[in-house]
């Protein structure tokens, strides 16, 4: 998933903590070969290959991120896509080679994009694309599916305290780390800190928060854009015009679990830093640290928060 993870306990507290570790990362590769569609035997690109043909039967566990892919599509009104791969080929971004498309394939790329042309039918667990030409790109799903997954192994063997991160963008967070006394972490003062990255200043820490129980999923344009006539475009982009977002350096999710995290930290970043407030204000299972593309300077807006969960550094 071009990202390092890493399991971390408290030191001490369990013996079997390496085995449990190593399972639940062998299980990320696992899902690395089912869910990477630049690997040509994955069952992500069988479907994207066979899909528009017909109904293609889906494993469980891939056919319910696919629905929670759709049921996201429908809250964040379209801003969250995982059929937006077209509009990334199209800007050159799947390639690392950004550049504007001209006006016509840009159209052709948007006419294969909506997840209201998926057919997923969960009588017989299959999933049909309605428009030739669509393909499925989880990227935005997939490192916080496979976070949840190592969290699940780890609980099912009676682990209670750890934390799990995936390329330090998507993380879980179960019990609490330990203060004090390695092995009571009932002393601890509850939950994982987790530093938060300032996507203006290489190498500088934003924020923290203080994680228990959740999970947290960011996305940010730091990495990938290119400069047009003055604008920064990055590669998130807005699947419902085709260009690519702007307004935000970064969006940061906390949810119930990381793949929820990792989809509407993306959708929250296409909406903008309004339009995301408002929408983490609606529900109460939601936090959000937005950074605005504002200067030099990061400055965050925040909402859900309860005290002592966030403070900036």
């Amino acid at each position: 998933m071009g990202s390092q993870f890493e399991v971390l306990f408290n030191a001490g507290q369990y013996a079997e903590a390496t085995e449990a570790a190593l399972a639940a990362l062998d299980e990320v590769d696992r899902l690395e070969e089912q869910l990477s569609v630049f690997r040509p035997t994955s069952e992500m690109s069988r479907i994207n290959l066979l899909a528009a043909d017909g109904p293609v039967p889906v494993e469980e566990g891939l056919f319910e991120l696919l629905r929670l892919a759709v049921e996201l599509y429908t809250q964040t009104g379209g801003a969250l896509d995982v059929t937006a791969g077209p509009l990334s080929d199209v800007w050159g971004f799947s390639r690392r080679e950004g550049k504007v498309p001209d006006r016509r394939a840009l159209d052709e790329a948007l006419a294969r994009v909506g997840s209201d042309k998926l057919e997923l039918n969960a009588e017989n667990r299959t999933v049909r694309f309605l428009v030739p030409g669509m393909k499925i790109n989880l990227g935005a799903l997939g490192k916080g599916h496979a976070v949840d997954r190592c969290a699940a192994m780890l609980q099912s063997q009676g682990l209670a305290n750890f934390m799990i991160h995936g390329g330090q963008s998507s993380v879980v967070a179960r019990g609490s780390s330990a203060s004090g006394n390695p092995v009571n972490p009932q002393e601890a003062s509850g939950g994982w800190l987790v530093g938060l990255h300032d996507p203006a200043r290489h190498g500088g820490r934003l924020a923290e928060i203080r994680l228990c129980d959740r999970a947290l999923g960011t996305s940010g344009s730091e990495k990938q854009f290119f400069r047009h006539k003055g604008r920064r475009l990055s590669h998130v982009l807005d699947p419902r015009t085709g260009w690519p977002a702007e307004g935000l350096l970064s969006a940061t999710v906390v949810a119930p679990t990381a793949a929820l995290a990792d989809g509407l930290s993306t959708a929250l970043f296409v909406m903008g830093s309004d339009r995301a407030i408002e929408f983490c204000k609606a529900r109460d299972d939601l936090a959000v640290v937005l950074v605005p593309a504002t200067g030099s300077r990061a400055e965050i807006r925040s909402s859900g928060f309860g005290p002592g969960e966030l403070w900036s550094v």
